[in-house]
């Protein structure tokens, strides 16, 4: 009887955490998949009293007009230039950090993690006029560089912050025994740490790469023709000053989205084992 009991108890708790789990994906998928059908219907089927999800009739207008008439494909081309660019500078940079600041005993390191971390606090609207001024002087408006050095700048401490903490999980007898072989620190980083630590590194470097993929302000500011401007920028300037084009819009965002989450699919093993491995120290 009490086996009968507990069997149908657990039996509840599945089914409850399946309809729990159903309507989460629901609810996180369904602006998207909503944005997928909007893209394949035609303007005044949006705007009318009762819009459809399934699209009738279903069109590739919307696809055609973003890469034939508008070129939405620089647009993409300039927002991988920059986003890869950002993510390997950081994840290169944040590793060496974060490495001296988990092997060196520094009395105030984590005074100074915590002052890294506080820089990107700052609301970009009150830096966005300083640094325009400052790439104005320095020549560098409306190039890769300037987007790529500012946002280094804003993932840079994100990225150190997180595998700091995952490099803290390594045991130091690994880097005892490279010292012994003659390797060095950098070598020790090298052939040692960074391959102990891919789950991470994707992790981080995925985090990096959507912030920049997504970034709109600096890319709106620093920026002003179609051979640097990023996919933000271009799908804000598909909006006119009488009409709003959707369709176009929807296309669009369904173009810059798809990468990202196939990105994530194709590497959800690493990214759970870079969000659990580094949350228990041994």
């Amino acid at each position: 009887m009490m086996a009968e009991v507990g069997y149908r108890r657990s039996g509840a708790r599945s089914a409850l955490f399946l309809v729990g789990a159903t309507a989460i994906v629901l609810w996180s998928s369904g602006p998207f998949l909503w944005q997928i059908s909007t893209s394949f219907q035609l303007d005044r089927a949006l705007v009318s009293p009762t819009p459809s999800l399934i699209p009738h009739p279903f069109i590739l207008q919307h696809f055609l007009n973003i890469f034939l008439v508008k070129h939405f494909q620089f647009y993409v081309l300039n927002s991988i230039i920059v986003a890869i660019s950002t993510t390997l500078l950081c994840l290169a940079f944040g590793a060496m950090a974060a490495y001296a600041l988990s092997r060196l005993k520094m009395r105030w390191r984590f005074g100074l993690l915590g002052f890294i971390l506080s820089v990107s606090m700052f609301p970009q609207i009150a830096i966005v006029g300083p640094l325009y001024l400052l790439a104005s002087v320095l020549g560098l408006l409306d190039t890769y560089v300037v987007l790529v050095i500012i946002y280094l700048a804003l993932g840079l401490p994100l990225v150190i912050w997180v595998l700091f903490g995952y490099f803290q999980t390594i045991p130091e007898e690994l880097d005892e025994a490279a010292r012994i072989d003659g390797a060095g620190p950098f070598r020790s980083l090298l052939l040692i740490i960074i391959p102990l630590s891919l789950p991470c590194l994707v992790t981080t470097g995925l985090l990096a790469f959507i912030a920049a993929w997504n970034e709109f302000m600096f890319a709106l500011a620093l920026t002003s023709t179609i051979a640097h401007q990023t996919v933000p920028v271009g799908i804000a300037d598909f909006t006119n000053l009488y009409y709003v084009p959707w369709g176009d819009i929807a296309a669009a965002s369904v173009v810059v989205t798809l990468p990202l989450v196939l990105l994530v699919l194709f590497f959800q093993r690493r990214i759970i084992e870079g969000l659990t491995q580094g949350a228990v120290k041994e």
